[in-house]
């Protein structure tokens, strides 16, 4: 005798299967795509490090998929070129780059903070003027930025690359969102009653629930630092003030016949470490920050 089949059953398990298929094929095409940009970048990182591997007239020949037998002699010849202080280069760039981070996502943190746990006259227009400051370009100030800074005796100084990181709109609005989801104000107002004072509450509460938020405009503000060179290249003229991009583009235009492609290579190489550190380090924090972030709560 046959079954008796429920037609609506039937059509929801048809749907079903058709929606499983669906998924998977979406994931798959995610999964492809993503597979595709890490790779890409990835890929230019593997011929940074083949290369610093290589000699001059190797790297001239075109690319080549398996490493040389001249790292040694490429750092060698980096660290005995006595033009370019490679390590007091590097170690300026931890200053100007430590420094702005800190300072960055400190005041930023803290300028979230008054215009999240405050109410007063003229907050939004506050706010609307820090949104207006992200549209500027720094070209565009760059020239009265230098004048300012000649004037007040700050030339071949860390100073002016490190003190103007702490006005960051970019890192206090990002900030300033992720605040929104995880600060309510019931904790802050729970503090108070408890006596504990505005800068307390700021630096034992909410810091410690910003970590992710910091971790990662930290990461940010760290590399946009390290890899600056417009600025520091008008400030900075003394060599053992540089830092390391300036150093890096003035090896790379040297004269030809000392131009040494393996030196530019294993100076790229050299530089890109303390980033990569810094970005393990923090790393943990990438995605729950980013996630939090980006949606209000």
């Amino acid at each position: 005798m046959a079954k008796n089949v429920n037609p609506d059953r039937e059509a929801a398990g048809r749907k079903g299967a058709h929606d499983r298929a669906v998924l998977t094929a979406q994931r798959t095409g995610c999964y492809i795509v993503l597979g595709i940009l890490s790779f890409l970048c990835l890929f230019f990182f593997y011929i940074l490090l083949i290369n610093s591997t290589r000699a001059h007239a190797q790297i001239q020949q075109g690319f080549s998929f398996l490493p040389g037998k001249s790292f040694i002699t490429n750092f060698k010849s980096l660290m005995a070129n006595e033009t370019i202080p490679v390590v007091r280069g590097l170690i300026n760039s931890l200053i100007v780059a430590g420094g702005s981070a800190a300072l960055s996502v400190y005041f930023s943190a803290l300028t979230a903070y008054a215009i999240h746990a405050y109410e007063f006259k003229g907050k939004g227009a506050i706010f609307t003027f820090i949104m207006m400051i992200m549209v500027v370009p720094t070209q565009v100030s760059a020239l009265g930025f230098i004048q300012l800074v000649g004037n007040l005796g700050l030339m071949n100084n860390f100073i002016p690359l490190i003190v103007p990181a702490i006005a960051a709109p970019v890192t206090f609005f990002f900030i300033k969102q992720y605040m929104d989801s995880v600060l309510p104000m019931e904790l802050i107002e729970a503090a108070r009653i408890d006596g504990a004072g505005e800068f307390r509450i700021f630096n034992q509460i909410v810091l410690p629930l910003m970590k992710p938020a910091i971790a990662v405009q930290a990461i940010f503000t760290f590399v946009s630092s390290w890899n600056n060179y417009f600025i520091p290249s008008l400030i900075l003229n003394k060599a053992e003030m540089k830092t390391l991009p300036i150093l890096i583009a003035q090896l790379r235009g040297a004269d030809f016949l000392k131009f040494d492609m393996g030196q530019v290579y294993m100076m790229i190489a050299f530089s890109i470490f303390p980033v990569v550190i810094v970005y393990i380090l923090l790393s943990k924090y990438i995605v729950g920050g980013v996630t939090a972030g980006s949606v209000k709560g």
